[in-house]
Order: C-alpha cells, then structure tokens, then sequence
C-alpha cells in the first residue's frame, strides 16, 4: 500500500509539474504574441506618421487648387487629373517631359562614370601598396569632411575657363574621375571584408590586374556597386544647387529645376500642378529604390563590417 501510495504521490506531482509547465508556456506564448503585436502597433504608428507627408502629396495633386486650402486632408472630395495635365505642360515652350529627359541625361553618365571610377579607385587603395598610399587615402577622408560649398566657386571658376558653363559636362566630369570620395571609401571598406584568395587564384593562373578587377572582383562588388548607383541616382536626382549654378537655358533644366519654373513670382501659384509634378518627380527614386532595396540593404551592411 505504501509503494502505491508513493506512486500515486508521484504521479500526482508530476501531474501538477506538467500543468504548470504548460501554463507558463501558454503565458509565455501570449506575452510574446502580446509584445508583438504591441511592437507592430507602434511600427505603424510611427510608419504612417512618416509616410504621412507623402501619402498628403499623392492625395493633394488630385485636387484643384482651391480645396488644397479647402480640405486640409488628403482624399480629395472630387479627384481630378488638371494638377497633372497642366501641370505637365509647363508655362515654356517644353512640356515636362523634356525636363525628365534631361535629368536622365544627366543621371545616366554620371552614374556610370561614378560607379566605373569609384570601383578602380576603390581596388586600388584595397589591394595595391603604392607611394603616399595612406596620404592619399587621408585625403579622401578629409575629403569627406569638407563641405561641398567650399569647392563651388573654385570649380565653378574652373568649368568657366575650360569653357563647359551651360552644358552637362560639370555635372558628369568629377564623377568620371572619382570625385565623390563617400563612394570611395565605402567600396574600400567593401573590399577589405572580402578575404583575395580567389585574386590570388586567377594571377596564379596568369590574369593580369584589370582582368581580375573585372571578372573576380566586380561580381562579388555586386551588392555594394547597386547601392552606389542607387545613391547616386537618387542625389542626382534631388540636386538642385549643381544645375542651377551650371545651366541657364531652360532646354537643359533638369526636374529639379522644372519646379521651380512652377513657382511664380506672384502669389497665385498652381500648387496643384506644383504638388503633381512633385508626385512624378519623386515616383522614378522611389521605383529604383524599392526595385534593388534588397541590395541596398546588403551592400550597406556588408560595407560597413571589416573581415
């Protein structure tokens, strides 16, 4: 009777033990359920309040231009395309369109030169040991530190006698020859993480340096070339203070420029076309930028973390 008793005791307890086991698991489990979805909330929250200026800009170039100060939400009560088509049509001889154009002729070189020069630059500072080597890679650095209205009026003095003023190519020259130093030292900080045996690999079997630059290091700088581009791409496309110091023809006016065609001298301004081009303006980097946001993310944390 007694080892019947013991046992039953010991199921009894062992009953008891698993009964609280699985209540804390189940509180467990709402808690961390409950802390998610807290988490969530204020992600939301915090989401929409930084999304809530452009979710108020798409809104508003649907409306017409009296119920932007009519309704201060962002539904408009009747949408209408006006904003856009007159918009669109611009107050010069040239429709928006010319205007994109010339943003693309300006963002396609320069993303381009930015991406082929910062790359040898990059690799050369990573791999080669040369004289004044870390000179020079101070200099970039300081570089990075100075700020760019220091450098305007000496480039600008410059393009002036090269005779360049009123064209594209004080916008796509510096790029050319690795001007922008922060893309140089994050491809550099990019290289340093990648360990060079497969370098070594391909000079053993007798590729030279721009063989392996091009064929074993340019894929695996993949990642950290997309976000440069993208930068690029998206500062270009932003940069209002470079075209309006270079060009002064209105054919050659970027988007950026193009809006502030939009604003008139007078207080009667069109915001709804002012708001609606801005919607078109802002739709291409947002594109390229969720289009390769993957990449971005990667070639931006890969950069940042030395091997």
């Amino acid at each position: 009777m007694s080892n019947l008793s013991d046992i039953s005791d010991v199921a009894t307890t062992h009953a008891a033990a698993l009964a609280e086991a699985r209540d804390a698991n189940n509180r467990q489990i709402r808690n961390a359920r409950l802390s998610a979805a807290l988490r969530y909330v204020i992600l939301f929250g915090v989401g929409l309040l930084m999304l809530y200026p452009l979710i108020w800009l798409v809104g508003a170039s649907f409306k017409t231009n009296s119920e932007i100060f009519a309704n201060p939400g962002f539904l408009p009560n009747s949408p209408t395309l006006d904003g856009y088509q007159k918009g669109w049509e611009t107050s010069t001889p040239y429709t928006f369109g010319r205007f994109f154009l010339n943003s693309f002729l300006i963002i396609v070189p320069k993303v381009i030169g930015t991406a082929i020069s910062c790359t040898m630059v990059a690799y050369a500072f990573a791999r080669f040991d040369f004289p004044f080597k870390r000179v020079l890679f101070s200099s970039v650095i300081a570089i990075l530190l100075l700020p760019n209205v220091v450098t305007r009026i000496p480039q600008y003095i410059l393009f002036r006698d090269l005779g360049w003023l009123d064209s594209f190519l004080p916008l796509w020259v510096p790029s050319a020859f690795a001007g922008d130093a922060f893309f140089v030292f994050m491809l550099v900080q990019f290289l340093r993480a990648i360990p060079d045996d497969m370098e070594q690999a391909a000079r053993v079997d007798g590729a030279n340096s721009w063989q392996t630059l091009i064929y074993i290091v340019v894929p695996m700088l993949g990642p950290a070339l997309i976000s440069v581009c993208l930068f690029q791409f998206m500062w270009t496309m932003n940069d209002f203070l470079g075209p309006l110091i270079y060009l002064s023809s209105v054919d050659k006016y970027p988007v950026s420029l193009a809006l502030k065609l939009s604003i008139d001298t007078t207080e009667a301004f069109e915001w709804n076309r002012i708001l609606a081009m801005s919607v078109l303006t802002i739709t291409p980097a947002l594109i390229v930028f969720f289009m390769a946001q993957k990449y971005f993310i990667e070639g931006i944390s890969a950069g940042g973390v030395k091997g």
